[in-house]
């Protein structure tokens, strides 16, 4: 038995905003950004928020997979920017989409939310505890970045994509890997708010996402390569049987820097990073789904994902389509 994913989805804010647009409220411009990280532009929400795209990209998912909400039985949703601190988000799916079976909970693995939770379901059914599941990352970055940050804020997007996955005895999951460092945590982090008891007195300015980007490259440029290229040998394949590596979308350099360790043409890298931003857990799938829509992905064809970034975390599986 395998992990299959059977439908993709995606939901982006529909307020577009391109990086000439930001130099109009910061010292920045269209070649700073995108000569640095590969970003055009980004999506921001407005109206929109982390449960409203989630539940959009959960029912464009489940109507590509052709699954009713009677039929999920389970619901993850990496996240680190919730509407709430409780309810869980995956909750209002739950009962936004009449999922009233399903067990629903948030994960918070960053950057890495989407893979995690695409290998927990996996898990559950693998141990036959439950047939379909829904996985989803979700952020509403915009809401936890220092806006007065040039070198941060930039960076990020908004949006949220989603898959359905289900058990199947031919093709699916090939191989995962999965890590934690949490003694580089510091490097990329986001403080909640301060304790508020009448014991004490604390500062209760709201903190926002702070990231050593020099750090959070030198991680990424060894550790993604050396995960990816554990979980294609545990699949029993080599870099050259792969046909696209789906990354998390942090920076273009990356990408490239990951492409040349594992020697493989950068054509095999889709991107979305360019019209997205970094959208945290959610850019994995809603790179997938992009690629899912555009008739890029085949039945056999291996794709390698990953997700790396806060924790640190890191996430790797290789997939048969």
């Amino acid at each position: 038995m395998k992990t299959r994913i059977i439908g993709t989805g995606s939901c982006l804010p529909k307020t577009v905003v391109t990086n000439d647009d930001l130099s109009k409220y910061m010292d920045t411009s269209d070649e700073w950004i995108s000569s640095r990280t590969g970003i055009r532009e980004r999506h921001l929400a407005v109206e929109e928020t982390t449960a409203s795209m989630s539940i959009e990209a959960a029912k464009r998912a489940m109507e590509n997979a052709n699954v009713t909400a009677a039929e999920i039985d389970l619901i993850i949703l990496g996240t680190v920017s919730g509407d709430f601190v409780t309810p869980a988000c995956a909750c209002e799916v739950q009962a936004a989409i009449g999922a009233d079976r399903a067990v629903a909970f948030d994960i918070n693995a960053a950057c890495s939310g989407f893979m995690f939770a695409l290998n927990i379901a996996n898990a559950y059914i693998q141990a036959g505890l439950y047939r379909t599941a829904l996985i989803l990352g979700a952020e509403t970055l915009s809401k936890i970045v220092d806006w007065e940050d040039r070198s941060t804020c930039v960076l990020f997007g908004d949006g949220a994509g989603a898959a359905v996955v289900r058990g199947d005895e031919n093709c699916g999951m090939l191989s995962f890997d999965q890590g934690s460092d949490g003694a580089k945590g510091d490097v990329l982090a986001c403080p909640g708010r301060a304790n508020n008891n009448p014991l004490i007195k604390a500062d209760q300015t709201p903190r926002y996402v702070h990231m050593d980007g020099q750090e959070v490259y030198k991680f990424a440029v060894t550790t993604v390569p050396a995960s990816l290229q554990k979980t294609i040998e545990a699949a029993g394949l080599t870099p050259a049987d792969i046909d696209y590596f789906a990354l998390h979308q942090a920076n273009i350099r990356i990408i490239q820097s990951v492409s040349k360790r594992l020697h493989v043409s950068d054509d095999k890298f889709p991107i979305s990073l360019d019209h997205c931003g970094n959208i945290s857990a959610a850019s994995v799938p809603i790179l997938l789904d992009e690629m899912n829509r555009k008739g890029l992905l085949k039945p056999g064809m291996k794709v390698a994902l990953s997700g790396f970034g806060g924790g640190l975390t890191w996430a790797s599986a290789v997939i048969e389509w």
